[in-house]
């Protein structure tokens, strides 16, 4: 009967440390859980909206003087032309699970949809169309002189890094992505690195601890590799020379002077270091204000017709300008890694005139086309997005020439 007792005991105790670990652990598991499902099918599109309701996350208020876009709302075209086959336009937005679609032309709004149970107000996942935002930042503060120049070592200014890949490297190298740390961005490889990272970020573990953790593969500056990890250090950067955060710095410097209508959301670790490389929730209209700023070379004019330059001029062209032979579009370019041409975390299409993009996965666009005065934002929720077969990116931008050709002056 004693050992009986006993066992109980050892059982109740049990029973109630489980209790208590579960308790402690309970948000990391469920954001395990949400981590480890994200890309599901039944669950993609609901995540994508969601995620900063399950994550730990900075928020950002919208503007006290919110801007609105004038509306004069038309039709898409029907069909666009994708390696000489004919694709509805309705049915490859359907396709690919566009969550939002809208189009900015002559600075009104001339198209805007919703799906999949997505709306006006609800924010959206930006993914890698972050990386865009934090550049901007980046420019704000040399402009400001906080950064006295992107040819400085990143570690001048981030010495927790000495140790790292990231030890001497310029600062401009990182925004070329050219760091030449060793990064495995592939997210269908289970054990990749960037979804190493993502679990890391489920568990709220340091993202600054990670980014030191990374080592040299190559000679920076001389070999463009997509990694994501380089702009979280360039959001490292930004709270140690601004000595705000990267959520009140973007309150101050874009929110609030473009007037933006709606919350926005930064996932973070948890100790509220942003998740810079791609954990911004903003609205539809909001991406858009914010491709509309770099359509005018920085320049905004708000509802009373007053005129800010809120990004330097010069800035933006550098940022959309590769300015070296490893950062040139071409599709047997022996120094890259893409076909697509990189700025200052921007890219350049293959094949582009003038044309650039902020881009994310699984769907996510900013696209400006200069010439034709016109942004097209688009959210997504593609489950199928690791198919590499369908090359998602090339029909978005072919779908995108044509909407922009659709709304060409005649």
């Amino acid at each position: 009967m004693k050992n009986l007792f006993s066992i109980k005991n050892i059982g109740l105790s049990f029973l109630l440390l489980l209790v208590l670990v579960l308790g402690l652990y309970q948000q990391n598991i469920r954001r395990l859980y949400i981590t480890v499902t994200l890309y599901e099918q039944d669950k993609i599109v609901e995540n994508f909206r969601s995620m900063y309701e399950w994550f730990n996350a900075t928020r950002i208020e919208p503007s006290t003087q919110p801007f609105h876009f004038p509306v004069a709302l038309q039709a898409l075209p029907d069909s666009f032309s994708y390696q000489g086959q004919v694709q509805s336009t309705l049915g490859f937005l359907a396709l690919s699970q566009t969550t939002g679609l809208l189009v900015l032309k002559d600075g009104k709004i001339v198209y805007e949809g919703y799906f999949l149970g997505h709306s006006e107000s609800q924010a959206h996942i930006s993914f890698s169309v972050a990386k865009s935002f934090v550049s901007a930042l980046v420019g704000i503060a040399v402009d400001e002189g906080y950064i006295q120049s992107i040819d400085q070592a990143v570690t001048d200014y981030v010495p927790e890094l000495m140790d790292s890949g990231y030890a001497q490297v310029r600062i401009k190298d990182i925004l070329q992505m050219s760091s030449g740390v060793r990064f495995n961005e592939d997210y269908a490889d289970f054990d990749s690195d960037i979804n190493r990272f993502s679990r890391a970020t489920a568990f709220g573990s340091s993202l600054d601890e990670f980014a030191a953790s990374l080592i040299r593969q190559r000679p920076p500056g001389t070999f463009h590799q997509y990694v994501s990890i380089d702009t979280q250090v360039l959001g490292m950067l930004l709270t140690r020379a601004t000595g705000v955060s990267l959520t009140d710095y973007l309150s101050e410097k874009i929110w609030q002077p473009l007037g933006m209508e709606h919350h926005a959301y930064w996932l973070a670790d948890d100790t509220n270091m942003e998740l810079a490389l791609g954990g911004l929730n903003v609205t539809l209209r909001d991406y858009a204000k914010f491709g509309w700023l770099y359509l005018k070379m920085g320049q905004w004019t708000d509802s009373d017709g007053q005129v800010t330059q809120v990004l330097p001029r010069q800035w933006i062209s550098d940022s959309v300008t590769p300015d070296a032979a490893h950062l040139m579009p071409g599709l047997h370019n022996p120094q890259s890694s893409s076909s697509a041409g990189y700025g200052y975390q921007w890219w350049i299409p293959l094949d582009a005139q003038d044309e650039y993009a902020a881009q994310g996965i699984y769907g996510q666009y900013i696209y400006v086309d200069p010439d034709q005065n016109l942004v097209i934002i688009k959210n997504a929720a593609n489950d199928q997005y690791t198919d590499k077969s369908l090359d998602w990116t090339a029909q978005n931008y072919a779908m995108f020439r044509a909407i922009s050709g659709h709304f060409a002056e005649p």
